[in-house]
């Protein structure tokens, strides 16, 4: 994990450690996430309600508010659990534009108890923004954002 991630995992660690307060710390993350890195129009989460995505706490520009399980890069994410990294949105199959500048995405889903609860999910306005580098990085915020559930 390069020192970028490194950093930004601690920071994250001492913005919601001991903290019991799921919404201001999911906040806090989008805000530390779209601060931390560059070339990011979008950082935010989804939260699962049943088989449909709610948008949750962000940073950037408005967002769809609903999204189905399996639709997007958001619903793929959850509906096969894993990481989903995307260097073209356009080239996503049913990808959903809700913020037509971005061009790149990766969407990770977070879990309670084994079972996807929310997903992080961060675009870019420049296509090929995200590398395998950022996906371990972003990976390695995962515990973390899963105990604040």
């Amino acid at each position: 994990m390069t020192q970028q991630y490194t950093l930004l995992r601690e920071q994250l660690k001492a913005l919601v450690e001991g903290v019991p307060h799921p919404i201001a710390n999911l906040s806090n993350a989008s805000a530390l996430i779209m601060d931390s890195l560059q070339d990011l129009n979008w950082a935010g989460f989804y939260l699962l309600e049943e088989n449909t995505l709610v948008l949750g706490p962000f940073q950037g520009k408005p967002a769809c508010i609903t999204i189905p399980v399996g639709r997007g890069v958001c619903g793929t994410a959850v509906k096969e659990g894993v990481t989903q990294l995307v260097p073209d949105v356009h080239a996503f199959p049913g990808h959903i534009a809700c913020d037509c500048a971005s061009r790149s995405e990766i969407v990770i889903p977070l879990r309670k108890d084994g079972t996807v609860v929310a997903v992080l999910d961060i675009d870019s306005p420049t296509a090929g923004r995200f590398t395998q580098e950022d996906r371990e990085g972003l990976e390695a915020l995962v515990p973390i954002l899963e105990a604040v559930f």
